[in-house]
């Protein structure tokens, strides 16, 4: 596959279309970790980095019924944890912070999750992409959490150029519609994870390609 060329910034009109689009051909798109509550929500995604959601459901489905709430996870203890997410990646961290968090939570915030950035990104293991995932599909704040995916997709695509998640993240925040923002999340990590690939984005099924900046064009693989 030939070198990609630099990419260009898509146009505001661009984007619109592209949105247009995403909306077009799923207007409700949800994100693909189970959980129970505001609570599970979070303990899932601080879980989920660096691992699959596949991975993560598959761990949490016991946890979650032993311990839906921070007391109950308090009361397993971190050992507990630990045995119950040791298929996840880095899971002795992940266990002490999901144990601290809970504590946290009781402590600080009568075992509520808070509902705004700063008192979610004190919390152990959770920094801005968790938060804002958190806030996105829970409280259903206009956020946007940067991920691998959607890293990619934002420097790919030309919609928001960027050297760090940060930066990929204040661009879509100018570029994404009013009207879109709640789900510009979904729609772009989903694009990212099953159709714009890292290795070799699928071009040729993409919906969004004709608008697209990326160069050249992946063809359609020989014997499909």
């Amino acid at each position: 596959m030939a070198a990609s060329k630099k990419v260009k910034s898509l146009t505001k009109a661009e984007a619109q279309a592209i949105f247009d689009r995403f909306h077009q051909m799923d207007p409700e798109p949800t994100g693909e970790l189970d959980y129970i509550n505001a609570y599970t929500l979070l303990v899932a995604v601080v879980l989920s980095a660096q691992a699959t959601d596949v991975g993560v459901n598959k761990a949490t489905k016991r946890l979650f019924e032993l311990a839906p709430d921070p007391a109950s996870m308090v009361a397993l203890g971190q050992e507990r944890i630990e045995e119950l997410v040791k298929t996840i990646g880095l899971f002795r961290t992940k266990a002490k912070n999901v144990y601290a968090l809970s504590q946290m939570l009781i402590d600080l915030h009568g075992g509520e999750v808070p509902d705004d950035r700063d008192s979610l990104e004190a919390l152990p293991g959770v920094g801005r992409k968790t938060a804002n995932v958190v806030l996105n599909i829970y409280f259903k704040q206009p956020t946007i959490a940067v991920d691998t995916h959607l890293f990619r997709v934002g420097n790919r695509t030309g919609m928001a150029i960027g050297k760090t998640p940060l930066a990929v993240e204040q661009k879509l925040e100018k570029m994404v519609p009013a009207e879109y923002m709640l789900h510009a999340h979904h729609w772009l990590i989903l694009h990212g994870r099953y159709i714009c690939k890292a290795r070799t984005p699928e071009c040729w099924r993409c919906i969004i390609a004709e608008w697209c900046h990326y160069e050249p064009k992946s063809p359609l693989p020989r014997g499909k």
